[in-house]
């Protein structure tokens, strides 16, 4: 007999994959009996895994349905905020606990990700990839698993930086950098590096939404 509690996970994972791929975006409303004939799932532990994604600010309530929630400029700023801090520190240790396989993984990933330079929503998936590296190899179980909440608001951005002209071949440099801090052992080289790669992210996802802004008028 299958574990309710496996399903239940199972069911708040998929979910979770379909608004971080963007298959349900910012606004789109989420049906239960949808839901679960999507995913093959019952409409319990759907019912479960909204409850949970509702908590965890991911959907809102609009009148009597949930949709994906969506941020505003203030929370925008707020989470380009905290992720900046705690990727930054997630270097740093890095820098001081990486393993020297942990570090050749990242140099691979680097080589990898320049056959994406030209593909936003390939590199974009990459990109989660590598900054999910660093966190593991900072060996801070609490640090990751606040930096996993991050990111799973950063799901509900509709599209990417990485799609603006320009942004993926500067991104690969930044990882360069940050690879080459790590390696080095140097911590504050380190943080400073992936600090400065969050802000310019931040600055190009602005540039994006003011010309959105422009183009709607």
């Amino acid at each position: 007999m299958q574990d309710p509690r496996a399903t239940q996970k199972d069911a708040y994972a998929l979910i979770l994959e379909a608004i971080d791929s963007h298959i349900y975006k910012p606004g789109d409303r989420l049906v239960e009996s949808e839901l679960a004939e999507r995913f093959g799932v019952s409409r319990t532990p759907i019912r479960e895994a909204l409850q949970r994604l509702e908590t965890q600010s991911l959907l809102a309530r609009d009148g009597r349905s949930l949709i994906v929630a969506s941020l505003d400029h203030t929370q925008l700023a707020e989470l380009y905020v905290v992720r900046g801090e705690l990727e930054g520190l997630a270097a740093r240790l890095a820098a001081r606990h990486a393993a020297p396989e942990e570090i050749r993984v990242l140099r691979n990933m680097l080589e990898d990700d320049k056959r994406l330079v030209n593909d936003p929503q390939a590199l974009s998936r990459a990109n989660r990839r590598f900054h999910k590296q660093i966190h593991l190899a900072s060996h801070n179980r609490f640090l990751v698993r606040q930096l996993d909440l991050v990111h799973r608001s950063m799901a509900l951005l509709a599209t990417t930086s990485l799609a603006a002209e320009g942004r993926g071949a500067k991104t690969l440099d930044e990882h360069a950098e940050i690879v080459a801090a790590i390696e080095a052992g140097d911590g504050d080289a380190a943080y400073r590096a992936l600090r400065d790669h969050i802000s310019e992210a931040f600055v190009t996802r602005l540039r994006l939404d003011a010309k959105a802004v422009e183009a709607a008028e």
